[in-house]
This record gives structure tokens, sequence and C-alpha cells, in this order.
């Protein structure tokens, strides 16, 4: 007698569902930044979706530069913390103070990997490796520290 393997019939993912929140969550976000003048000098920049987060670079580069670190590490302390990120608005929908509009040089949307949920692996390691990662990660723990890690490696760091 031959045996039959059951039909397994999959639904395509509805989206606001599971599967595509579960994207979205590790989706890359952008957010609008103000880039102004500084009195003396180099610029400042400023996230109004979030308070809080600001940077600042002697050339309008270095700017841009050190406002897509302050973004992350933001977004990444935030999401830690367990707080809520919030989206990020449109920027046709900015409104800017008059203070703003007075000393605005520039808009720019920055981009921001979205942390995801931790996922418990198991890895194999060396013994006396874990040790040294156990003796370095001290009250952090081994799970942050190699998180921290694999994202310094990733990003070039």
């Amino acid at each position: 007698m031959k045996t039959h393997k059951p039909i397994v019939r999959r639904r395509a993912p509805v989206p606001g569902r599971t599967a595509h929140r579960r994207l979205a969550a590790t989706a890359t976000r952008f957010y609008a930044a103000l880039i102004h003048k500084e009195g003396r000098g180099g610029y400042g920049v400023v996230f109004p979706d979030l308070p809080g987060c600001t940077s600042a670079g002697d050339t309008l580069d270095e700017a841009l530069l050190n406002a897509q670190d302050a973004l992350q590490g933001h977004i990444e302390v935030t999401a830690e913390y367990g707080d809520a990120v919030p989206a990020p608005t449109p920027i046709h929908r900015l409104r800017l103070g008059a203070a703003d509009k007075r000393h605005l040089v520039h808009v720019q949307l920055v981009p921001v990997v979205m942390p995801g949920k931790a996922v418990k692996v198991m890895v194999s390691l060396d013994g006396g490796l874990l040790s040294r990662i156990d003796a370095a990660a001290g009250h952090y723990g081994r799970s942050r520290f190699l998180a921290e890690a694999a994202r310094s490696k990733l990003t070039g760091g």
C-alpha cells in the first residue's frame, strides 16, 4: 500500500499580521534630521521625532555622520529599555517653528536599522575564549557583550 504525504496549504502572509510585523520590526526606517548652523561655527543636528537625540559636527558632512551614529544609538537604547520607538514623521508633514526656519541649513533623511527581538541561539566556542569573554563582559553579561562585538564588527568598528 502506497502512503501519501498530506497536502499542507499555507496561506500567504496578510499585511498587518505577525509575519508582516516581524519584517517591519527589523526594517530600516528614515528619520528627518534638521541641520542648523551653530553660532560659533559648525553644525547642529536635531531629530524632531526623537526629543533628546542630537548631534553636531564641524562640517556638514561630519554633522551628518555623527547624526547617523547618534540616531542608531538612541534607537538601540530606547528599544533596550523597552520604550516605544516613535514612527518617523513623513518629511512633508514636518512642522517647523520660527526658530527652526530661521537657522535651518538642511533637512536630511537619516537611515536607521531597527533592532529586532532577541533570539536565543546555541553556539560552540573555545573554553578559553569563553572565559575571556565572560571576564570582559562583566556585569553586562555574555549575550550583550557578544551582540555589541558583532554589531561593531559588522559596521566596520
